[in-house]
């Protein structure tokens, strides 16, 4: 059990990244943006370059340290890559319909996402691509006779700075202020002097560039990718946000944990012949979770109910 709430912990702060994507961008604008998944994929795949550039695949130990470099600068690349693609989408798809009925968004969010799908396609075709080897995987002893790969202490450490620093920078600064304010009400932070484009565009370029740092572990952890990755891996986080409240930055993070815990349980079921059995069935446990969620509290586990504006 410590060993499945290890592997869940890791798997749920993948999703927490990408879930912190869809809660900033819906609670500033109430946009759910489904290409921020392909986002992500497209963050995988710029870094795969950049890692089989800096770290010797060939060789039979890779040392720590050029291990860190490779994934701390594929990392910032990934990033950098990513929160330019996320701000450009943000500039030339929505952005002219952010007046607009709420369908056309929607619908050019879908749109977008199966252009960048389709694109990532004919990039670097429909088979699976594996990731480059970054780092020797050793196991260290845990509790109650388990063990943690140094792989999943990246990951969860990682992925825990991530969302401390992005906590702190929404809730800490005069720029996560004029977001906040922005995600109340858009007209009066404007008549405030709040030059909403501007903050609109940050919070894409943010969230776009966690998605491409969370690819780069990601891509450590689950070793193998696809052009398609990115829909199933946003589908989960999506559902993540909704389940922790959409919107609420703390409730992405609680949610993409709760999931990835929920999805590492049941993937384990059965023992002996059927071990792994559950693997057939988290898909349905995690949505039956999500429908229970909205049925019993609707706003999510940290959100709160707020009347529609008009």
């Amino acid at each position: 059990m410590v060993e499945i709430l290890i592997a869940g912990l890791a798997l749920g702060s993948l999703y927490a990244i990408v879930a912190l994507g869809y809660t900033m961008v819906y609670g500033i604008i109430e946009l759910i943006n489904f290409a921020h998944g392909d986002v992500f994929t497209f963050g995988v795949f710029v870094a795969i370059p950049v890692l089989d550039r800096l770290i010797n695949q060939s060789a039979i130990n890779i040392s720590p340290l050029q291990s860190l470099i490779g994934i701390g600068v594929a990392m910032i690349v990934s990033a950098l890559l990513c929160g330019i693609l996320g701000v450009a989408i943000e500039r030339l798809a929505y952005r002219p319909l952010r007046n607009a009925p709420r369908l056309a968004p929607l619908i050019t969010a879908i749109g977008v996402s199966l252009i960048i799908e389709n694109a990532l396609f004919q990039w670097q075709g429909g088979g699976l691509i594996g990731f480059p080897s970054t780092l020797n995987v050793v196991q260290y002893p845990f509790l109650g006779g388990a063990t943690i790969t140094n792989v999943q202490i990246l990951v969860i450490a990682v992925a825990v700075l991530m969302m401390i620093g992005l906590d702190l920078f929404v809730n800490r600064t005069n720029v996560g202020k004029a977001m906040r304010a922005v995600a109340q009400d858009r007209e009066a932070a404007a008549m405030m002097g709040i030059n909403v484009d501007r903050i609109i565009s940050l919070t894409f370029l943010i969230g776009s560039a966690l998605a491409g740092a969370g690819a780069v572990i990601y891509g450590i952890e689950i070793s193998e990718v696809g052009y398609d990755t990115g829909f199933t891996l946003g589908l989960f986080a999506f559902t993540a946000a909704v389940v922790g409240g959409i919107g609420n930055i703390r409730g992405a993070m609680l949610g993409g944990i709760l999931i990835g815990v929920v999805i590492s349980w049941v993937d384990n079921l059965g023992s002996g012949a059927s071990a792994g059995a559950g693997t057939e069935w988290y898909d349905v446990v995690v949505f039956a979770i999500l429908v229970l969620i909205l049925v019993f509290r609707p706003a999510g586990l940290l959100g709160t109910n707020t009347t529609e504006k008009v």
